[in-house]
């Protein structure tokens, strides 16, 4: 399961910049997860509770906003929702499909405190 070391490094980038900016403990913390990104948004979810452990985010919450895929086919131009099963446009049935968006894989902001 690579979720946990995406979770622990998560976590270590978290609390390394709550530290450079002096706080006491981390509350939330907001992560984009897209749909197309390979990571198991639940998984992520129940690695963060072991990983929080002895650190400044001890009773932090986590916070995952997911992204849903999007594409556009450079054939025709149409855009459409993608998942990890979409090889081609639902316009034209033409396979070369651009991804817009659902690769994401960040964290958005934490609250401090």
């Amino acid at each position: 399961m690579h979720e946990l070391g995406i979770t622990k490094n998560i976590v270590d980038i978290a609390e390394r910049n709550a530290r450079e900016q002096g706080a006491q403990r981390v509350l939330t913390v907001t992560v984009t997860v897209g749909d197309l990104s390979g990571v198991v948004a639940d998984a992520v979810e129940f690695c963060f509770e072991v990983c929080i452990q002895g650190t400044l985010l001890e009773q932090a919450r986590l916070i995952i906003e997911r992204v849903e895929g999007k594409g556009r086919c450079r054939e025709c131009g149409a855009e459409t929702a993608m998942d990890t099963m979409t090889f081609s446009c639902p316009a034209c049935g033409s396979f070369a499909l651009d991804r817009l968006a659902g690769e994401e894989l960040s964290i958005k902001e934490m609250e401090i405190e």
